[in-house]
């Protein structure tokens, strides 16, 4: 389910905003960013999200800074002084004059001291990171739960249009059998008027019964309205399960189809296929669901 969430935190020194954002996924892939400083808290950070969040591809990043950058970076007189000599002993034997200034010795290895990390630990800031994140995570939940409430009622819709068709399948059912008899034995007839020969009634009981067994979908009814009483109750209920959800899409289908096979009637064949589309709704919002 897409949604967005960031919050700041802060203390004395240093200031951590936190980004979160959410895209639809079926598995949940979580990818983060943040100072390499920090790689250590990975495990931790990784562990914080996915208490929050089981489906979805996840993007964090994290903006740390110190609030006092004076002492962030130390230079290393000892260092840039080797540094200087080699190079005058450069200069001296290419017979070239010494640089005016500095500067360029400045940005070469160990020249300067990452003060920061010589000072603190990634431990140390981790309440203020988590307390980042929690807070973002707070506001990715409010986003996602007014995404969640629009995908609930779409869901409801769709599960009360099979509601809705199924029934007229049931009513439907018991009348096919009926029909094929009468249209069988009116078929018969036409065909015997001309002919010196009776129409054998245990012949005709025995095709009906044949028949009425081949588009028997009494079972295939109480089982998809079983599914759609399961699906509007985990709907409804306070738990997301949406892997739950697709099995029972799945499930539903399948009945659905065999209904549409079995039975052989116009009507319930137009009421398979707004039951069919009905379930394909479902199924792309179901992958959204958490």
């Amino acid at each position: 389910m897409t949604g967005f969430g960031s919050s700041t935190a802060e203390d004395d020194r240093l200031s951590v905003q936190a980004e979160i954002r959410t895209v639809n996924n079926r598995y949940l892939k979580i990818s983060t960013r943040y100072p390499d400083f920090y790689a250590k808290l990975g495990s931790q950070i990784e562990k914080l999200l996915r208490g929050s969040i089981t489906r979805g591809t996840v993007n964090l990043t994290l903006k740390i800074d110190s609030l006092d950058r004076t002492s962030d970076y130390l230079l290393d007189e000892k260092v840039i002084q080797q540094y200087w000599s080699q190079l005058k002993h450069l200069t001296e034997v290419c017979h070239l004059p010494l640089p005016d200034n500095i500067n360029s010795l400045l940005s070469l290895p160990g020249a300067a001291i990452d003060n920061y990390s010589r000072s603190h630990s990634p431990e140390a800031d981790w309440p203020l990171i988590q307390q980042a994140i929690q807070g973002a995570l707070t506001e990715l939940t409010e986003f996602r739960k007014t995404e969640g409430e629009s995908a609930q009622a779409d869901l409801l819709a769709s599960n009360q249009i099979i509601c809705d068709q199924l029934e007229i399948v049931k009513q439907k059912a018991p009348l096919v059998v009926t029909s094929y008899r009468d249209r069988l034995h009116q078929r018969l007839s036409d065909l015997l008027q001309d002919q010196e020969v009776e129409l054998d009634p245990d012949s005709l009981i025995r095709e009906v019964s044949l028949f009425a067994d081949r588009c028997d979908i009494n079972e295939e009814i109480t089982r998809l309205k079983c599914h759609l009483e399961q699906f509007d109750t985990i709907i409804t209920g306070k738990t997301s399960q949406g892997k739950k959800l697709e099995f029972l899409v799945q499930e539903m289908f399948r009945e659905i189809n065999t209904i549409g096979s079995k039975a052989n009637d116009v009507e319930i064949s137009h009421a398979v296929i707004e039951m069919k589309l009905a379930v394909e709704k479902i199924r792309e919002n179901v992958q959204n669901v958490e």
